[in-house]
């Protein structure tokens, strides 16, 4: 557990993409069979342990701990698991646990079973290593890496090695499991494991953002245009009977959507956006959310949000692999290929345009509110893995702006545990200050290193209450909110949700009472229906 526990530390708190790139290489490079394989399987979320949870765990402390100082330290520190390990009592002498041993024994236990072993073990690790056994044994690590890095990481491990790109492992992802013995060898100079997987995921393109200022520097003749949606990116794989939808980053989301699956009624590989439509009319993103991690949607629930996939790509067709050819070509036997498919699945339609001009005319004005912009793609492109600068961008629409109040803020994790950094803001609900403050979302980023330091000062000197790690505001911060999109909700009470909110500015120079009403968010929403 003690290289496990140090490359969890080193995660969290390292905010470079390459910095942890190199931490995990050097994990992987270091740490034998199988505890760097259920490492992996922990950081991609592929290992599902989660044995023991909070009443639990807080039943274990108050058998070693003080209550009311347990109390007090779990609201200074404001995580649950980081307050166990830091105030668990001391041992005589530590032993290193191997990290293999651990999840081979708490996978086959019950949950009590379960927290009996951890209370154990915390008794014979260190505090890292005891936050790493906590972090491993409630499924909540939060470090900051994604699948898709851990991936890249690998490949980065074995590439002195002559093993595989990581384009080469992503595709047989899904055919492997932990702790990835066949994997690590491959990587390493061993034979490439036999393909587990039918209807393997390909690992997806990706467009650069494109701005105004950018677009005279490009030749409109040179690509093509078609809206954004604002779904979700997809890939819609059906391969030798086997039908498998995939997220862009490769996790299989088949089980959520059924009824998408059972038009897949093909031979080949799609990469598209994953919609609600109710015949011609593609549904508000809020609709697809209510789908996304059901792992057995209802009857109900497919008959009121339709899943439906717009396709942008083809990859491959009939046992042909047609990522080599260039998007015209490909576009024409997309076209093709959907014409004789279920209406569920469509071609996203290309946009005419002779200029740039005549393109943003179109970008300003969309046929439907769930169009976030315009996708550009050179004709000429290839389907290349990756994020190449050129072949595609993506000219989004402007983002809409609030003035809205801090109502609550709450700890961070990781390297931002000892700050609050996250913020919930709210408008007023008629004319203010008469008129109550309705929570409108939940922002963490947008703002540098000092502004969150002196968030966080702001947040202690004006504290209401205290609510474990949370704090409710006195309202006389006011912050500038830019987001994508907007969407009704019943789960909240303003009655709206949105999509991708962030601080874009902290106006400590504005009054609260000059904040914006809920209003102006509700005449922006969508019509129902």
């Amino acid at each position: 557990m003690r290289a496990f526990a140090g490359l969890l530390e080193h995660l969290a708190y390292t905010g470079g993409r390459n910095a942890k790139l190199a931490y995990l290489a050097e994990y992987f490079a270091a740490s034998p069979d199988p505890d760097r394989g259920y490492a992996l399987a922990a950081l991609t979320g592929d290992l599902s342990l989660g044995r023991v949870q909070p009443a639990l765990l807080r039943a274990m402390v108050a058998q070693r701990v003080d209550a009311e100082l347990f109390t007090l330290s779990y609201d200074f520190v404001g995580d649950l698991a980081e307050t166990i390990a830091l105030i668990w009592p001391e041992p005589a002498a530590t032993i290193d646990l191997p990290l293999g041993r651990v999840v081979e024994t708490l996978l086959p236990m019950s949950k009590p079973q379960a927290a009996r072993q951890i209370a154990h073990w915390l008794d014979q690790l260190s505090a890292p290593e005891r936050l790493a056994l906590l972090k491993l044994a409630t499924g909540g690590l939060r470090v900051g890496v994604s699948a898709r890095l851990a991936r890249v990481a690998l490949a980065q491990m074995g590439a002195q090695m002559g093993g595989p790109t990581v384009e080469e492992i992503e595709e047989l992802w899904h055919g492997l499991a932990p702790p990835y013995t066949e994997l690590f060898a491959w990587i390493e100079g061993g034979a490439r494991p036999a393909q587990a997987a039918f209807a393997p995921f390909r690992p997806v393109m990706l467009s650069t953002p494109v701005t105004d200022a950018d677009l005279p520097k490009l030749a409109p003749a040179d690509y093509v245009a078609e809206w954004k949606w604002d779904g979700i990116r997809v890939q819609a794989v059906s391969e030798s009977g086997t039908r498998r939808i995939y997220s862009r980053t490769g996790d299989d989301i088949s089980g959520s959507f059924p009824d998408l699956v059972e038009a897949m009624a093909f031979e080949g590989a799609l990469d598209g956006e994953l919609l609600i439509r109710r015949g011609d009319q593609v549904a508000p993103f809020a609709d697809l959310q209510k789908r996304l991690g059901r792992k057995k949607p209802s009857q109900k629930m497919m008959a009121e949000a339709p899943a439906a996939l717009r396709a942008y790509d083809i990859l491959t067709w009939e046992g042909e692999d047609l990522r080599g050819l260039a998007f015209d070509a490909r576009r024409a036997r997309l076209e093709r290929a959907v014409a004789g498919l279920d209406p569920r699945i469509d071609a996203s339609p290309l946009l005419p345009f002779a200029d740039w001009g005549a393109l943003a005319a179109l970008r300003a004005d969309p046929p439907e509110v769930v169009i976030e912009g315009v996708m550009l793609k050179r004709h000429d492109s290839a389907y290349q893995a990756g994020r190449p600068r050129g072949p595609w961008f993506k000219w989004k629409r402007e983002a809409r702006l609030v003035d809205a109040v801090l109502l609550y803020g709450q700890r961070g994790h990781g390297k931002r545990s000892g700050f609050y950094s996250d913020f919930t803001f709210a408008l007023w609900d008629g004319a203010a200050p008469e008129a109550p403050l309705v929570p409108v979302g939940k922002a963490y980023s947008g703002f540098t290193d000092e502004e969150l330091r002196r968030l966080d000062r702001f947040v202690r000197s004006h504290t209401r209450e205290r609510f474990g790690p949370v704090r409710s505001l006195e309202p006389k911060l006011v912050v500038e909110v830019a987001f994508e999109g907007l969407n009704r909700s019943s789960r909240h009470k303003s009655g709206v949700a949105m999509r991708f909110p962030r601080i874009s500015r902290i106006r400590w120079d504005k009054p609260a009472e000059e904040a914006d009403q809920l209003n102006s968010l509700l005449d922006q929403l969508p019509p129902e229906g």
